[in-house]
């Protein structure tokens, strides 16, 4: 893989030299603002592979900086850091345009690792097609394939699928694919999400095709290519 290019946003002190320190081990270009006025500038004035982006900053809020930025064209993926985990909050991360959340405490190999991920991540955000492996997701026709092999889908798998794709290499929550898919709260009382998923799951992983849609036990699910 090519040098990763890294725009570290973060004004604690002492993460921000950590993040930095292990980025630069592994071999990334690593570039860091300690403010929300600074990193905004920066994201828009330099082209970034992954931006980093903390959720509370001085001068302005990560969410609202990230808002920003998509408004303004910056497309770069966005992995959103923050002490707070709740479901809520990984939700509004992600919806103000985050490509992936990550909550504090984290050990730098999963930060690195996730980097890594949306550096390479082959899914165009704003494009006609998305593209994972050998699923092929065509926005404007509403067809999906597999290889040579079309799915028939129906709407809401179609979407599911989407939504899978967009954040490939990723866990996302049920929760997450609820709100993302349905656009409802999340009920844990309801196994909606998992029978929808089964479906899906024995349409793109067909006879013979290693599997793409996988389970994490506990936390959600995972479209992750062999």
């Amino acid at each position: 893989m090519p040098m990763i290019r890294v725009l570290v946003i973060e004004d604690d002190a002492e993460t921000a030299a950590e993040i930095v320190e292990d980025f630069s081990a592994a071999g990334f270009a690593v570039t860091l603002e300690t403010d929300g006025p600074g990193g905004l500038a920066r994201a828009q004035a330099e082209p970034f592979d992954v931006v980093t982006l903390d959720r509370m900053l001085p001068g302005l809020d990560g969410l609202a900086l990230l808002d920003r930025l998509r408004a303004r064209g910056v497309k770069a993926p966005v992995l959103v850091l923050s002490a707070l985990s709740s479901v809520d909050e990984r939700i509004r991360g992600l919806r103000a345009g985050g490509d992936d959340y990550l909550a504090k405490p984290f050990s730098a190999a999963e930060l690195r690792a996730r980097v890594e991920v949306l550096a390479r991540r082959p899914a165009e955000r704003d494009g006609l097609v998305l593209r994972y492996d050998t699923l092929q997701v065509d926005l404007l026709g509403r067809t999906a394939r597999r290889g040579e092999r079309a799915l028939d889908l129906y709407p809401r798998e179609f979407k599911l699928l989407e939504f899978l794709v967009r954040h490939a290499g990723n866990v996302v929550t049920r929760a997450m694919v609820f709100e993302q898919v349905w656009g409802y709260s999340f009920d844990p009382g309801t196994n909606l999400v998992d029978v929808h998923l089964g479906k899906l799951r024995r349409k793109v992983d067909g006879p013979g095709d290693p599997p793409l849609i996988h389970t994490v036990r506990g936390t959600g699910f995972v479209l992750r290519a062999p």
